[in-house]
């Protein structure tokens, strides 16, 4: 344009290099995925309240919010396709916002109560690890798919799901698509878990809401997949006492990784495989995560603050009850947005190319964990009623 002056460019100065300004940039990067998996933890809630109360004219919603969210991410995710921009930030909730309401739920618990709930199911949890590791093996040989892929199973299903799978792993150099497999089958029989689990666990033992618990933190596959299912149960069934039996039972489940990868390698290496991955396979913090020994201390936070007539000598007793009703709240929404990213973050595409015998042996391998559990805690009901 004639007569029209060029507007300057300034040069753009150099951005400056310190922690505070790489923090800045990543806020910028997490925020897309966080924003959208609490939108659509909001509808979840809203759509929940709608068709519940307002459509359906119950006095509390029978529609979970929980399954509505995770509903609306795998629809957006599958049929619409997810751009690359919120990934980060879907991990960022999947994990990191996750473990934190997981750390808040401690706070519900003594020492005393946490013991109690881990007591009762460590037996249980025992047997579960046990059934898979000595059936799905041989179920996975009997199908004739490679024994890696049959000890990735296992351990996906009776000891903490995903996480269990990628620390195993390196352990018996188990090849990429014998993971991929795996992270399928539990990925894909953890969110039937999701759906089906709380009312097979309020028809088993609804009168026990602390052995329902138990039943969802054995029987179901991930952390995330149990701290769902259990959010789920105490929003329908109104049963505080089973999200933090389920919570405890997990975080059980989840520290017998120490012990059991160590075992797997062992047993991988006097069958003739190679040992793994050198300094991989015994990282403490892959196997003890800290956001367990994080839930612990939150457990001795709470018995400390409900000791004396103040907690902890400074606030009163309201004050103190309080505080513990917000962070309640603060972990039933991370748990709600984590489970929205979930959804999000779950292509189909894997599991439909995952084909019929590792799907058979997934799903006899989540089966018979479920089988175990409900077993087990059926004959403790009945013991303790006789």
């Amino acid at each position: 344009m004639e007569g029209v002056p060029e507007w300057p460019r300034p040069k753009s100065p150099e951005p400056p290099a310190g922690r505070a300004h790489r923090y800045f940039g990543w806020v910028g990067t997490v925020l897309p995925g966080v924003g959208l998996a609490l939108l659509l933890a909001l509808i979840g809630r809203a759509a929940s309240h709608g068709i519940g109360v307002g459509l359906l004219g119950f006095a509390k919603s029978p529609v979970s919010d929980i399954s509505l969210a995770v509903l609306l991410g795998l629809a957006i995710r599958n049929i619409l396709g997810l751009p690359a921009v919120y990934e980060k930030g879907l991990k960022f909730c999947a994990r990191t916002v996750l473990r934190g309401g997981i750390v808040l739920l401690g706070l519900r618990l003594s020492l005393v109560e946490a013991g109690q709930v881990g007591l009762t199911a460590l037996p249980v949890i025992l047997a579960c690890i046990a059934t898979a590791l000595f059936f799905v093996t041989r179920i996975n040989r009997a199908l004739g798919l490679p024994p890696r892929l049959g000890s990735l199973i296992a351990v996906g299903t009776s000891i903490c799901g995903v996480s269990a799978i990628a620390a195993t792993a390196p352990v018996i150099d188990a090849e990429e698509d014998e993971v991929s497999y795996a992270v399928a089958c539990i990925t894909l029989f953890g969110l039937i878990a999701l759906f089906i689990y709380p009312f097979v666990a309020h028809a088993l033992f609804g009168a026990a809401p602390r052995l329902a618990g138990i039943f969802l933190g054995t029987a179901i596959h991930d952390t995330s997949q149990v701290a769902g299912a259990a959010l789920m149960y105490r929003q329908q069934f109104q049963a505080p006492d089973a999200l933090s039996a389920a919570t405890v039972t997990k975080l059980v489940r989840n520290l017998c990784m120490a012990t059991v990868i160590p075992f797997i390698g062992a047993r991988y290496r006097r069958a003739g495989g190679p040992g793994g991955t050198p300094g991989v396979r015994l990282r403490l913090v892959e196997m003890v995560p800290l956001f367990v020994v994080a839930f612990l201390g939150a457990v001795v936070v709470r018995t400390v603050g409900d000791a004396g007539p103040m907690a902890f000598g400074l606030l009163p007793r309201d004050s103190w009850q309080a505080a513990l009703a917000a962070a309640e709240t603060v972990a039933a929404w991370c748990l709600g947005i984590a489970m929205a990213s979930i959804g999000l973050g779950t292509g189909l595409d894997r599991i439909r190319r995952l084909g019929a015998r590792p799907m058979s042996v997934g799903l006899l391998a989540a089966l018979l964990v479920g089988g175990v559990s409900a077993a087990l805690l059926s004959l403790y009901a009945a013991l303790n009623v006789g």
